[in-house]
């Protein structure tokens, strides 16, 4: 059985049939998302207060509860107790688990980067030991990785492990920081130096002797979610403990990391659809000049805006999971391994949908802000929450400049490798763009104005991005400032084709009117990401040519970046009231 290959969709067409969509779970995965979002609405949500109030108590019995239901398990092979289910499964508990920030981040620091480690890694006397006590919650986990001055080079880490004389230990000492779940957890994913230069993981127990959390941290939000230092001073690991290969912990690091941008990028998406309907209810409530202002244009343009973005992002999200899923089926699923190589092979797409679903999630938080005025900067509404708890997600599990270096980097990496045809394709956009254009008129069908669009913005992403490769070679990695525009001109041509993958096959399925809030959403979105890649790409030119190099390659992208302008307010309006209507995200 084929897989698509990560990041190929920069270089290839993908058909409607290859493309997972929301319209396409099964019952099972439709089920396990309800049950959850029953769990976040009966026992979470009413807990806000108590939560904020740093009631660890209740949090762990939240977790606890939460792992009665399975919902904890989802990742764990059914050899160790858990259920083992696809990926796509996965982050719908994600995505329904973001109703409320604090807690999103409580689970998802025990199911996702504190207990992952173990499942890739583990040897099978661990797994035994720890996975079926973390699949109840009977033990909550954490991972220690940051230090104070290794954020972002976390190989730069200054925690140290000496082997005991006796052979039988390793004595850990250092400080790491910004451990969420830090304040309970039972057991931590930690990263030191053996004899200061061999970057190894550990598994470590709270009562180990010599391991000790720090205070509480005070943070901007997400206050009902523990963040503490963990500090270690001597403190005793036995050898058994060593997670994966001495020297060898940047492959547990960087892969759980993929792991962790993955299911960021969902949670990011359901705290974005969470925050549509509060913002829609207080607008239609809302009365200004003796009318609701949600029917004022500017207001409605900010609903639609919300749920086109979120539309969008959605539509990448499940696709994403879907490929990981197919990838899957060609490997051993009960094999750790080949699940973790899965995750990898869609490292890109990973990181773009950490990026681009934190953003979008900051901008629907901000954008709520504003429908609520004054209000909506008062503790007393909820949005003010959101907007503080939304922050951290642009920085989580790796900055957003970071990721966007990732994005760039990675493709240029398999491209150089071989393992992706980006130069081949590269050198067939610039043989087009020294053709002469072709007149002929193309059959106009649904959406097919869209279609070309998505094609051309690849062609322009491969034009400018050869041309940055042309001027600096291997040193581009360095021109960080290019390098983050090629990926911000990526992650819209991913978002722009998921949606519209994700529509036309909406289309096969309903038919082209009751899919009209889809086609909309679709068309508008699209309009207005042509013109963001065109001006990243207009960037990369300028930063690297001048004269009549430079108006050339100008005049090649205007061949792949040209259109007519739509009627956006007509169809933002449209959107808006079917979103006022019906009070919530309805795509």
């Amino acid at each position: 059985m084929s897989f698509i290959k990560g990041g190929s969709f920069l270089i290839n067409e993908t058909e409607i049939k290859d493309v997972f969509t929301p319209e396409d779970f099964s019952d099972e995965q439709r089920q396990m998302a309800e049950l959850t979002r029953k769990f976040m609405e009966n026992e979470v949500v009413g807990k806000v207060k108590e939560l904020e109030s740093k009631n660890w108590d209740l949090t762990v019995n939240l977790i606890k509860k939460a792992g009665e239901l399975g919902l904890l398990s989802f990742d764990i092979p059914e050899e160790f107790g858990g259920l083992g289910l696809d990926k796509t499964t996965s982050i719908l508990v994600s995505e329904q688990i973001s109703m409320q920030g604090s807690f999103a981040v409580s689970f998802g620091a025990h199911t996702s980067i504190g207990s992952l480690p173990i499942v890739y890694f583990g040897t099978k006397e661990q797994k035994e030991k720890y996975l079926p006590k973390i699949a109840t919650g009977e033990i909550i986990c954490a991972y220690a990785l940051t230090e104070a001055n290794s954020g972002s080079d976390a190989l730069a880490a200054k925690a140290k492990a000496v082997l005991s004389s006796d052979g039988k230990n390793y004595i850990l000492n250092g400080t790491k920081m910004w451990i969420s779940n830090g304040g309970f957890a039972d057991l931590f994913i930690v990263f030191a130096k053996v004899d200061g230069d061999k970057f190894t993981a550990f598994i470590v127990e709270r009562n180990f002797p010599g391991v000790s959390s720090g205070q509480e941290e005070h943070k901007m939000g997400l206050n009902g979610s523990s963040t503490t230092t963990l500090i270690l001073e001597d403190a005793i690991v036995p050898v058994e403990n060593v997670l994966g290969e001495i020297g060898k912990g940047h492959k547990i690091a960087f892969n759980i990391l993929n792991v962790g941008r993955f299911k960021l990028g969902a949670g990011s998406l359901g705290g974005a659809k969470n925050i549509i309907p509060v913002a829609i209810k207080y607008a239609k409530e809302r009365k200004q000049f003796n009318k609701s202002i949600s029917e004022f244009g500017l207001i409605k343009h900010k609903i639609a805006e919300m749920g086109i973005k979120a539309y969008a992002t959605e539509s990448m999200v499940y696709r994403t999971s879907g490929l990981i899923d197919k990838y899957i089926e060609t490997l051993d699923k009960n094999n750790p391994n080949d699940v973790l190589k899965a995750i990898e092979e869609f490292a890109v797409e990973a990181s773009i949908m950490k990026v681009y679903g934190s953003e979008i999630l900051g901008y629907c938080a901000d954008e709520a802000v504003q429908i609520f005025g004054g209000y909506g900067y008062s503790e007393e509404y909820p949005v003010s929450r959101f907007y503080r708890d939304a922050r951290i997600n642009r920085i989580f599990e790796g900055t957003n400049e970071i990721n966007r270096m990732l994005i760039t980097g990675m493709l240029l990496k398999r491209a150089m490798s071989g393992h992706l045809p980006l130069v081949q394709a590269g050198m067939k956009i610039m043989e087009e763009v020294m053709s002469l254009p072709s007149f002929e008129e193309e059959e106009e069908t649904l959406l097919s104005t869209e279609k070309k669009l998505v094609s051309n913005s690849k062609k322009a992403i491969l034009l400018v991005a050869g041309v940055a490769i042309q001027k600096y070679m291997m040193k581009v990695n360095d021109e960080q400032e290019i390098m983050a525009s090629i990926a911000d001109a990526i992650m819209e041509v991913y978002a722009m084709e998921s949606a519209l993958l994700r529509t036309l096959k909406i289309v096969e399925k309903r038919g082209e009117e009751k899919s009209q809030l889809h086609i909309d959403a679709t068309k508008v979105f699209i309009n207005d990401s042509i013109k963001k890649v065109e001006n990243y790409c207009k960037n990369v030119l300028a930063a690297c040519s001048s004269g009549d190099d430079l108006r050339i390659q100008l005049a090649a992208l205007r061949r792949f970046t040209k259109h007519l302008p739509i009627n956006t307010i007509e169809l933002r309006r449209k959107i808006a009231d079917r979103l006022i209507e019906d009070e919530k995200y309805c795509f």
